[in-house]
């Protein structure tokens, strides 16, 4: 579980009802049309931007947002290295077998061992990392055009209760309730907007950049394992995806 995203969520919606109930009772924020016009509305309007296949990808995408399954580079960078170690001692092919920690990183051992060319190690990992990444943007995408039209959609509730208030000012008893819904709406579309889409929408896009360095970095250690390089290359190489403070060890034995 990630903390940061969790304890974050619960933090800003805490704060926020911690001044609805200072500021009187918490009932007084509650209501439905209201809730209606910005959730639901939000949803389909979000829903005609995309096609049903990409709206309901998303709720997976999202998970990773949650999630700190993320392999260390370091861990990872080890666990290539001694790989690298077997296969030059060995040959690629007492690679087949080998148990490892990543499952992109056993598809193109995989792929080692059946002998395929660097280039097209190259190629099928590369269409297996843009189509990570493409499913990380679709996902952006959907809470970026969430975040646009839920504030948008409160102005529309607005909208309705002044429009409802102002067809009956004869009648007191409807002011406060059309009231109710004007000003709520607005509140609940820009709550959703800054406390939930556009926070997992960056959330999600850091989680992308990750999963692409990592996939990045195991796509150079396989070639460099295939090339037959110096497993202490290999591992000065790769360690250039670490930052500059972590690198200490980089440099390859004499």
């Amino acid at each position: 579980m990630d903390l940061a995203t969790l304890v974050g969520l619960i933090g800003a919606f805490g704060i926020v009802i911690y001044a609805m109930v200072m500021g009187g009772d918490v009932g007084l924020f509650v209501n439905v049309p209201s809730l209606l016009i910005v959730l639901v509305g939000s949803t389909f309007t979000v829903l005609i931007k995309f096609g049903l296949s990409q709206f309901l990808g998303t709720g997976k995408v999202v998970v990773k947002a949650f999630k700190t399954k993320i392999d260390s580079p370091e861990e990872l960078i080890e666990e290539v290295v001694e790989l690298a170690d077997v296969a030059r001692k060995g040959g690629l092919l007492s690679l087949e077998g080998k148990e490892v920690s990543n499952s992109f990183l056993a598809g193109g051992i995989q792929l080692l061992v059946d002998g395929h060319d660097p280039d097209v190690v190259r190629t099928l990992l590369g269409k297996d990392l843009k189509q990570g990444e493409e499913r990380h943007a679709w996902g952006g995408k959907v809470f970026e055009s969430l975040g646009d039209v839920a504030p948008a959609m409160g102005m529309i509730g607005t909208l309705i209760g002044l429009v409802a208030m102002l067809a009956n000012m004869n009648d007191p008893k409807t002011i406060g309730p059309s009231m109710a819904v004007a000003l709520l709406t607005t509140l609940y579309g820009a709550m959703l907007a800054t406390m939930v889409a556009l926070p997992l929408m960056d959330k999600l896009s850091l989680r992308s950049t990750e999963e692409s360095r990592i996939k990045n970095l195991i796509i150079d250690a396989l070639l460099a394992i295939q090339s037959g390089q110096n497993p202490r290359v290999i591992e000065a190489m790769l360690k250039t995806y670490l930052p500059e403070s972590a690198r200490a060890s980089a440099e390859p034995d004499a």
